[in-house]
This record gives C-alpha cells, sequence and structure tokens, in this order.
C-alpha cells in the first residue's frame, strides 16, 4: 500500500519550499540534511509530506517515550492506511544488574515489563518483515540488541485452511516459536489445545485465532474477539510469527553453550591466576547454573548476557537491533535532533562503564559486554539518509548536513516575541529585576493573559513564589520535584486563569503549548551556563511565539555570547516573519487551543472507581466477573491507541474491582462460618451492602 497522506491541511508559509528542499535532497542522495523549524511551524506535518513523496519505510527517534507517543499519534492521523507503529522500552520499572565495590552491594537486575508495550513492539517488527508502507516512531531504545531478524523471520508459520495438520505437530511448532501453553485465559504468546482446535493469541495483537483441526488437516481458522469470544470472521491464512525476538535454534543452542563453557574456563584461569579467587568461585558456581538452566528449561535469569554467542557474533561485533528489521532504503528522522542526537551517543559509555565493573568481579563472563546498545558510529553506519528536525540544531548535524533548511514561517502568521533587556540590579528609580517582573505582569494580566519566569535553581523558583504572593499575585511553581500529575494541573489551571504567573527552573523541558502566554521573563539571562546557554535561551523565547502580544525580557548586566546570539537568531527571523505577512497580506493572530482538562478527568476517574466504580459497573453488567472483562477490553483498546494515560486508570478500576470482589467473597464465607453473633453483626455495619448481596 502507498503511503498517502489524510489532511484537511495544505502545506503553506515555509512549508512548500522545506518540503520541496527536502525531497530534492533526498533523491540527490544528500545523506543528511538538517530542518530548522521554528515553534509552531508544522515540522511534523512537513516530515509526513516529504515521507508521501519519497515512499520510503521510515525510523523517526524520538528522545523520550512521552514524545515518541505524542508523534506517534501525529503520524497515525496523517497515515491512517500506513502501518505506523510504536517502539519504545517495555519496562514501566527497570533496575540494571550492577556492582557497587566501595560498599560491596551487588544490585540484581529487576524489571516490571508492560504487556501491551510488548506486543507494540513485536507488531512493529512484524511490519517491518511484511509491507513497506511503515513509519515506526521510535525511542532511543531502538538501538539496543532484539535478536536477529533473519531467525526471526524463520520461524514464521503460514497457516493455510485444508493444508494437513494434527493438533500435536501444531502444539510443538508453537512451543519451538516459544509460545507458552496454558489452559486459562490466553495472553499475547499463548495457547491451548481444546480437543481437535487449538486456539492461540499472537504476541502483536489482541485477537484469537481458533484453528479446527477436523480430520487431520485444517478444516477452518476462526479470528476471535479475545474479550467476547465472539466470531469476527473466518481467514483462508494465518500468519504467526515467534513470541519472541530471540528465536534460536536446538543446534546453536548447544553450540552457544559449549562456547560459554570455553569462555568460562578462560576466564576462571585468568581470575585464578591474578589471585582473585573469591571472584573465580562466584563466575563459575554462576554460570554452571545458568548453563544448566539453559539446558533444561531454554531460559535462564540474565540470559541476554550471553547474547553474543547465541547471535553467534564474533567479540566486538555490533548486536542486531530494530534498524536491523528495515530495508536498506529507508530514511530517518532524527526530531529534537539537539537532544536526541546526543543521547544516542551517551548510551554507550554508561552501559559499558555498569558492565565492565560486573566482568572484573567476577558477576559476569566477559562477552556480556556486547549484550549493549550501539556505539555511535555503528549507528551512523546502520541508518541511512538522514533528517534532522530542531528549533535549534546542535553542531554535529549542522556539520554534517550544512547549512539547514529553514522554515521561520508560520502558516498562522505569527512572529516571533520581541526580545528586550534590561538590568537585574537595583539603581535610581529602578528596583531591580524581580519588581521589574511584578510591574509588567501585573500589566499582563489586567489584560486578561499570562506571565512565565524563569530561574536558576529549585530553591530560587520556591522563594520567588513566596515573595510574588506576598504581594497578591496569583503564582504557582514548578520544577524536577513536583510530580508529574501536578505538573499537569498546574498547567490547566494556568491556561484557565486560575493563576497569573507561573515560575520555573527550566520551562523549556516541560514541553509547554500554551497560547496564552504574552510575556516571558529570563531572570539572571548572563549567567552563562546549560540553563542560559544559546540553545536554552532560544527554546525558553519560544515560548511567547504563541501569542499575538508575546515578549520577553532578559534581565542581565552583561551581554553574553549566549544572549547576542539568541537575540540576533530571533531577530533575523521576525524580520523574515513580518517581510512574508506584509507580502501576503496576513495579519496575525494568537493561537485558540482548546484546554483539555486532562486532571479534572483524572480526578474524577479515580474518585468514581473510590467510591462508585465496584457497585455501578457490577450493576451495569450484572456480574463482577463480566465487568471486569469489559474493563479489561477497555484498556487493550485505550492501549492500542497509544493512549496509556487511560489505560493506566482502567488497570488501577480493574486491580480496584477484584479487590472488592474478594473482600466481599471473603465476609460472605466469614458470615455463612462460624463467627460470633457479635462478629457477624461487625461484618454486616463495616460492609456496603450492595457488595455482600
Amino acid at each position: 500500500m502507498a503511503l498517502k497522506i489524510h489532511s484537511a491541511y495544505k502545506p503553506s508559509g515555509d512549508q512548500p519550499q522545506a518540503i520541496d528542499a527536502l525531497v530534492k535532497g533526498l533523491k540527490k542522495g544528500q545523506r543528511d540534511q538538517t530542518l530548522l523549524g521554528v515553534t509552531g511551524s508544522g515540522k511534523t506535518y512537513t516530515i509526513a509530506n516529504v515521507i508521501e513523496a519519497t515512499q520510503r519505510p521510515t525510523l523517526v527517534i524520538a528522545h523520550n517515550k512521552t514524545l515518541a507517543a505524542q508523534l506517534a499519534s501525529e503520524y497515525r492521523e496523517f497515515f491512517p492506511e500506513a502501518a505506523v507503529h510504536y517502539f519504545v522500552s517495555y519496562y514501566d520499572y527497570y533496575q540494571p544488574e550492577a556492582y557497587v565495590p566501595v560498599t560491596d552491594t551487588y544490585i540484581e537486575k529487576e524489571a516490571m515489563i508492560n504487556e501491551d508495550i510488548e506486543r507494540l513492539r513485536h507488531a512493529a517488527a512484524q511490519a517491518l518483515l511484511t509491507r513497506r508502507d511503515v513509519i515506526i516512531v521510535a525511542s532511543v531504545s531502538c538501538i539496543y540488541g532484539l535478536g536477529s531478524p533473519v531467525e526471526y523471520e524463520k520461524y514464521v508459520m503460514r497457516l493455510k485452511k485444508g493444508e494437513t495438520e494434527t493438533r500435536a505437530t501444531l502444539t510443538r511448532r508453537l512451543i519451538s516459536m516459544y509460545f507458552e501453553r496454558t489452559t486459562g485465559d490466553l495472553s499475547p504468546g499463548t495457547f491451548r489445545a481444546l480437543g481437535s482446535r487449538v486456539e492461540l493469541m499472537p504476541a502483536s495483537e489482541r485477537v484469537i485465532y481458533r484453528i479446527d483441526l477436523a480430520g487431520g488437516a485444517i478444516a477452518k481458522i476462526e479470528e476471535m474477539d479475545h474479550i467476547t469470544r465472539a466470531i469476527k470472521g473466518e481467514r483462508d491464512e494465518a500468519i504467526i510469527f515467534p513470541a519472541r525476538h530471540y528465536v534460536t535454534p536446538k543446534d546453536v543452542v548447544e553450540a552457544a553453550l559449549k562456547d560459554i563453557e570455553i569462555e568460562l574456563a578462560d576466564r576462571l584461569k585468568v581470575l585464578n591466576d591474578s589471585g582473585k579467587i573469591l571472584e573465580a568461585e562466584r563466575l563459575k558456581r554462576r554460570t554452571r547454573q545458568d548453563i544448566a538452566m539453559i539446558r533444561e528449561f531454554g531460559y535462564c535469569n540474565g540470559i541476554e548476557n550471553y547474547s553474543r554467542h547465541f547471535d553467534r557474533r564474533k567479540p566486538g561485533e555490533p548486536p542486531y537491533t530494530l534498524l536491523s528489521y528495515f530495508p536498506k532504503d529507508f530514511l530517518t528522522v532524527i526530531d529534537e535532533s539537539h537532544v536526541t542526537v546526543p543521547q544516542i551517543g551517551a548510551m554507550y559509555a554508561g552501559d559499558r562503564s555498569r558492565k565492565d565493573m560486573l566482568v572484573e568481579h567476577g558477576f559476569r563472563l566477559p562477552s556480556a559486554v556486547d549484550n549493549r546498545p550501539l556505539k555511535f558510529d555503528e549507528f551512523e553506519q546502520c541508518v541511512g539518509q538522514t533528517i534532522y528536525t530542531s528549533a535549534t540544531p546542535g553542531k554535529y548535524e549542522t556539520e554534517r548536513s550544512g547549512k539547514p533548511i529553514e522554515m521561520v514561517v508560520r502558516p498562522t502568521g505569527l512572529i516571533d516575541p520581541e526580545i528586550v533587556v534590561r538590568p537585574i540590579v537595583s539603581g535610581g528609580e529602578y528596583q531591580g529585576q524581580v519588581r521589574d517582573f511584578i510591574r509588567d505582569a501585573e500589566e499582563v494580566t489586567a489584560r486578561g493573559s499570562r506571565s512565565m519566569v524563569t530561574v536558576l535553581t529549585k530553591r530560587m523558583a520556591e522563594d520567588l513564589t513566596t515573595f510574588l504572593e506576598e504581594k497578591k499575585i496569583q503564582v504557582r511553581y514548578i520544577h524536577s520535584d513536583v510530580k508529574t500529575i501536578d505538573r499537569i494541573e498546574i498547567l490547566t489551571d494556568f491556561r484557565k486563569g486560575k493563576f497569573d504567573v507561573l515560575v520555573g527552573v527550566n520551562l523549556l523541558r516541560e514541553g509547554l503549548d500554551l497560547p496564552e502566554v504574552e510575556l516571558v521573563a529570563i531572570m539572571d539571562a548572563d549567567k552563562e551556563g546549560f540553563l542560559r546557554s544559546e540553545v536554552s535561551l532560544i527554546q525558553t523565547i519560544g515560548r511567547a511565539a504563541r501569542n499575538v502580544k508575546g515578549r520577553v525580557t532578559l534581565y542581565a548586566d552583561n551581554m553574553t555570547g549566549s544572549m547576542e546570539r539568541a537575540i540576533s537568531e530571533t531577530n533575523r527571523r521576525r524580520k523574515v516573519q513580518v517581510a512574508y505577512n506584509i507580502e501576503h497580506n496576513i495579519t496575525p493572530t494568537t493561537i485558540q487551543k482548546k484546554i483539555n482538562d486532562i486532571i479534572g478527568d483524572i480526578q474524577r476517574s479515580r474518585e468514581r472507581t473510590i467510591n462508585q466504580l465496584a457497585a455501578e459497573d457490577v450493576a451495569a453488567y450484572g456480574d463482577p466477573k463480566k465487568a471486569i472483562k469489559e474493563k479489561r477490553r477497555q484498556m487493550h483498546e485505550a492501549a492500542d491507541n497509544l493512549d496509556f494515560e487511560t489505560a493506566a486508570l482502567l488497570r488501577d478500576e480493574i486491580q480496584r474491582l477484584e479487590k472488592k470482589a474478594a473482600s466481599a467473597k471473603a465476609k460472605k464465607a466469614a458470615l455463612s462460618g462460624n463467627a460470633s453473633d457479635e462478629e457477624k453483626q461487625k461484618i454486616r455495619e463495616s460492609t456496603d451492602a450492595e457488595s455482600i448481596n
């Protein structure tokens, strides 16, 4: 299928020339290009048009899960018919294995895998092996080991109606593909045999395939809803992929185990010759136990540390990753490249330092260091033509691609904010940066708009908030110690006008899109460093670019190089934007953006969960089990749509229902048991009558 955009929008502003330049660069074979797009210029829509024009499978890399989910949702809206997938780390919680020699502390690996994200990872890999109209939006986890795509594809099973097949052979094939047999409810990567039928749930989707094996052949292949078990239709063919990305034939397993034993013997000799008797004994005991577990069960805790042997790689060779699943001509887009590129480069060093410590002290074999992310030069070799997108491109991408392709003119006609510089310290009638900001903020508030101010430390944010409160200003602060949910609540209230001034330390990292903000103030702007670098200043200045009256005040006693460059770049952009508006007779207007009361919905949902949920759902469905099933269906549907916040709330609701059902059952048993009349009366008084009934 073709990659075709479905959108009511048409490219405008600087978008048409940017699309044309990027497409021409790709067709000419240009390896690297940089798209410099100011805040609100529509970088994602521009890249979508480039993808449509080139018709190539595309990898979009973002620097965190949240941004990746947002981008995946946007690309799904643009390409509803294509395979747009989301690929991020499947850990809800991850504590890597580590050793701290100073305190002689060994920390075991702990991990909590998110089943829905794991399913989405399988769906992404499978889409790359079966079609061309694929866009994968990934976090930096895409450079970590994944398993050989060649071996993975070898184990793909095609079931066709009418083919010869028996229950015994089918179950053996599924087990060889790492499907687990169960007698209970199916989950991704499991199957069960019922008479002449085999039911299975693929690792990549929430659906059940029921294979009817009447007469030694596949008589029927039915697709069923995994919650209601309603028949959704019949199929002539079903393609089943392995339940794990790591697939290893038996002969390879045996060869790998022999190699592990040889490596163990060599390493024990090194440790013993060095007088590290304790480390040698620890390594011998642990590795032999792992070998025994793998031979017996095909798995052991930490099996990924032996991946080099199972992949049959040589020492130092890069691991297979998601990038290995892409065809050779795929396009790479690195979003917010000034953050993402350094993050990609930093992954290997941190991982290697931790692994070296484990190897040195006898917790792992030296081959464990080859279970790793790609080095940066390996990443460069794995990707082909690349587009970097950012409002503030870094040195790496500008050196690689030359002059950036600019999108300075916004489709809305909005121009970058005006910048003024005022002193920090007081003098004469001037009372200093804080009191000057108060005067400006009060004027902005009187017009019904909002103000933001950034400071250098969390303590300064809290102190400034207290001072402003004493001056009867409605103000709140956010910084890294404020919980994520609380931050969302604060930002929602800010947009609603429940308070007028927002204080923060590093607001540019919060991804703020606040059209109501008219004034942005940057305190101590001349304190050179990360928070007052050219990139940080430009990003923060952009927070005022959504309002037609937007302006920025830099408080500084000295003009730093970062300030000069940030001001010069902003003024250059303003000049271009104003000229375009005059030429095309455009009158800029403030963006009107709906205020989504995320927190209100969450609070109402949680309140309902705590006080009413069990009674409401049981009354609605007539049976707690039916209510739990329906909630579970809704949870999986939300996860499929990348709405993990709703999915998490539904998960909590399910847990509450299960807890209430168990509590009611226990109390019923107590009332019908040998409890005294007094005890039974206490149980009745403390129990909701509806729950007991």
